[in-house]
């Protein structure tokens, strides 16, 4: 079925909501957070409430269903989008702007002795030195060297880039929440066969252990494409559909392939449903890989992509 996003035409936003459910049993290991463990809270309604997976982690879950780890480069419907690359001094991969914890901010890109990429940002975006950051030329720059970052955001942080001023929210964002959780408590012990009663403190001995999962009747995975941001970045029809395209894609795949987010945190997708604008559908994934690589190549065609694509660098400190 061709890709058909004209029901997005005039909506601000596109939300999303995904019910889940333990893959098998029903117990869940939500993410956890030093000196505070598990985030639980009271909802409006009092009842007890469960994040399961933050923005921050979710953010970095959609990318990395993008990524295919063995050929180091993108799935293959995303082939053909900008990023950038960072080699070790001997040329084998070391990571790249898609993984990287702060995307094309990041030190092994910025703070290294090549300066390739600091370089043709201070080139481009040069002219907001001062005055108000200029978000279409931010975004058009974003998009011809680390087209990912034009979806996640970023930061740039340093001095020599506009003083540091030049930021871009988050146009695609998601999290995780758990309704009425109910905490099912369990425990074990890290057995010691050689020497239960040795020092534990330099690992020897056996050492017992409480462990809290988590119930609830309710996982739901919600996801919010800002429409308007995108739109707002003037990049063109073409553009703006591939990069509504790729928030869907990662959206899908994520709940395909991606849904395994601890050892003891194995879900499964049990419905998704539109909620904005209302009925919306969502494309299926085999819509969305048949279409993406013309998409790509739409854009390619205007000039919006670096040639070569993948801008590649070596990292020495």
């Amino acid at each position: 079925m061709p890709l058909d996003l004209s029901p997005l035409a005039d909506a601000p936003r596109l939300l999303i909501e995904a019910d889940l459910q333990p893959i098998q049993g029903t117990r869940f290991q939500p993410t956890g957070f030093p000196d505070l463990g598990a985030a639980t809270y009271d909802g409006p309604d009092g009842s007890a409430m469960l994040l399961v997976e933050s923005a921050q982690s979710m953010a970095n879950r959609l990318e990395s269903v993008c990524w295919d780890e063995n050929a180091d480069d993108w799935v293959e419907p995303l082939r053909g989008l900008p990023v950038v690359k960072v080699l070790d001094k001997k040329g084998e991969p070391l990571t790249n702007s898609v993984l990287e914890a702060h995307r094309l901010n990041s030190p092994y890109i910025l703070e290294g002795k090549n300066k390739t990429v600091l370089d043709l940002l201070r080139e481009r975006l040069a002219h907001m030195e001062e005055g108000r950051v200029n978000i279409r030329d931010l975004a058009a720059t974003l998009l011809e060297i680390d087209a990912n970052a034009t979806l996640h955001g970023i930061f740039l942080a340093k001095k020599e880039l506009a003083g540091g001023r030049l930021r871009l929210p988050r146009a695609l964002s998601a999290f995780i929440e758990a309704e009425n959780v109910t905490v099912a408590a369990s425990g074990g012990v890290k057995n010691d066969t050689v020497n239960p009663a040795g020092d534990t403190s330099k690992g020897f001995g056996n050492v017992p252990f409480a462990r809290d999962e988590y119930v609830s009747p309710k996982i739901t995975a919600y996801f919010n494409l800002d429409l308007a941001q995108i739109r707002a970045f003037g990049l063109g029809d073409a553009a703006t559909n591939l990069l509504i395209a790729l928030g869907l894609f990662k959206i899908r795949r994520f709940l395909d392939e991606g849904l395994r987010l601890r050892t003891a945190c194995d879900l499964e997708l049990r419905k998704l449903r539109g909620t904005r604008p209302q009925g919306f559908e969502a494309p299926d994934r085999t819509s969305l890989e048949a279409a993406l690589p013309g998409l790509i190549e739409t854009v390619a065609s205007e000039g919006r992509f670096a040639e070569p694509r993948t801008t590649t660098i070596v990292y020495e400190k």
